[in-house]
């Protein structure tokens, strides 16, 4: 049985050219911020280099999972955490929700060039507001907030949360391109 190696000895990308740092920053919420920076790079290298058909792929039946959809979905999930409950505009829809379909930023994932085009200007967008917020925190990290649903939870868990959803879905997104093309590694 022959190795299974595409790439670049397995990995996604030439030595040299990975974007994400692996150095260990001094400090939580330098080592979060490091964690969850490298996670949302991770997505994004996932879905490099695919047409719109291919972004919309639903590979494992009768899942609505696509990486295209896993956009829509950590837009969604960016805005909530940091837009709604760490900075209390409960008020403010997030990116791809529908009322009528609770499954909608994967179900509205559709192989559209605007479709596309729309799904990582959002997801762009809200990590970009994330990470000015986070520039900006002077908080503790154990200071308490509330979800839009009146849980009291710390600005840690939310920050901690949103690496264990990034890592969740990168592993998705591993399996998701390499039923696409085949392409493994990183």
């Amino acid at each position: 049985m022959s190795e299974h190696v595409v790439g670049y000895d397995g990995m996604w990308m030439p030595p040299g050219e990975d974007p994400r740092a692996f150095d260990v920053p001094e400090g939580e919420l330098a080592n979060i911020r490091g964690y969850l920076t490298n996670y949302r790079l991770t997505l994004g290298l996932k879905c490099e280099g695919l047409n719109p058909e291919q972004l919309a792929r639903r590979s494992v039946p009768p899942s609505t999972m696509s990486l295209l959809g896993l956009v829509r979905h950590m837009a969604a999930v960016e805005h909530h955490w940091f837009q709604r409950t760490l900075q209390g505009h409960h008020d403010v829809q997030h990116p791809f929700w529908s009322t009528g379909d609770s499954d909608f930023d994967f179900n509205g994932a559709v192989a559209e060039d605007a479709v596309v085009t729309e799904a990582f200007e959002a997801w762009r967008e809200q990590i970009a507001l994330a990470d000015k917020w986070l520039d900006a925190l002077a908080t503790d990290l154990g200071a308490i907030v509330r979800t839009p649903r009146g849980q009291e939870v710390s600005v840690r868990d939310v920050l901690v949360h949103m690496v264990e959803e990034y890592a969740r879905h990168c592993g998705h997104a591993d399996l998701l391109r390499e039923c696409v093309d085949g392409r493994t590694g990183q």
